[in-house]
């Protein structure tokens, strides 16, 4: 990766450069093993200056409304002087062929705002990676002065767990009538929820928009709550002309206010950081016991013989896993 990398990036970012934050973005990103670690250098230069945003994430079925919703509530928060940065994952975008933001185009004016960051973030199918990368580009925004960073899913499978480990606050977004929302709560989604909005609040799907949010709070009221000493409550907005757009952030100040006061929001970002360690050195294992060449020649063998019965899939596992070691005594007494 050619240009301007180490102590120049690195205070490029710090001193919220736009280009230079959307090259040390692109250089986070880039699975090119001679990235690597000067990748992980300027993440350690820039630890020191990270931490500071509240971060959210959001939620929701395809056409709940989610981006309008994001839109509507970044422009708000940058008329009042606050500095938003938006990026998203989509484990879905190797299929697709783009990412949940795509070109940027379903939040044009917010990507436009001076004081925004529309960042799409790859996908190439694999939820845990895009989790990781996603993470460090969240450092990377408070790093350069973001104080408010939203982090968007697709909503559908694993995605909301994996945003759910990165944020402070989590956002379930549904429409009104479909019952996507509720079938989300009975999915286990609602119970990482901190807030539900009721999306499309105008117009003929007011009455609607407010008859859902009923619905979703009381359900939300026989929920244990995702967040310790929080009630989680519905709302419903209209993005479309900005009603219940404030409402829904001072909910977010609330939430913060109280994690703050409590503990909580601390303890939660503890336990990130911790899940963080452990997933980045369960990946690692896994990537060097795959580039173990003793390992790429045995494999195909063991997993024939698991699929043929003739060996059961703990002995492969434990047969690859001594070559891998190193230790081909063990390997023979499984063989």
């Amino acid at each position: 990766m050619s240009g301007e990398t180490g102590a120049g990036l690195a205070a490029g970012v710090r001193s919220g450069d736009r280009t230079l934050l959307a090259r040390a973005i692109t250089l986070v990103e880039s699975d090119a093993e001679e990235h690597a670690q000067a990748a992980q250098e300027l993440l350690r230069d820039l630890l020191p200056c990270a931490g500071g945003a509240i971060r959210i994430g959001v939620t929701g079925a395809p056409g709940a409304g989610k981006s309008t919703l994001i839109e509507a509530l970044g422009t708000l928060l940058t008329a009042r002087g606050r500095h938003v940065a938006v990026t998203a994952i989509d484990p879905s975008s190797s299929v697709s062929g783009g990412s949940v933001l795509g070109d940027k185009t379903r939040m044009a004016r917010l990507a436009l705002d001076p004081r925004a960051f529309v960042r799409p973030s790859p996908a190439r199918g694999a939820l845990g990676g895009v989790a990781r990368k996603t993470r460090e580009t969240i450092l990377l925004f408070e790093a350069a002065g973001y104080d408010v960073v939203i982090v968007e899913t697709v909503g559908v499978g694993q995605s909301e767990m994996a945003v759910r480990s990165l944020v402070d606050f989590f956002l379930l977004v549904v429409a009104p009538g479909g019952g996507d929302g509720l079938q989300a709560i009975k999915r286990g989604v609602g119970e990482l929820a901190d807030a539900v909005v009721v999306s499309k609040a105008d117009g003929p799907g007011r009455a609607a928009a407010e008859e859902a949010r009923g619905e979703h709070e009381r359900a939300l009221h026989h929920m244990q709550p995702a967040t310790p000493g929080w009630r989680p409550s519905a709302l419903a907005a209209s993005a479309l002309h900005g009603e219940g757009v404030e409402a829904l952030w001072d909910v977010v100040e609330a939430f913060r206010a109280r994690g703050e006061s409590s503990g909580s929001l601390a303890a939660r970002r503890r336990e990130q950081a911790r899940e963080w360690l452990r997933s980045l050195v369960e990946e690692e294992l896994l990537r060097r016991f795959h580039a173990h060449p003793e390992v790429a020649a045995l494999l195909p063998e063991v997993e024939r013989q698991v699929v043929a019965g003739e060996i059961t899939a703990a002995s492969g596992a434990t047969r690859l896993l001594a070559v891998a070691q190193g230790d081909a005594a063990g390997g023979r007494r499984h063989s």
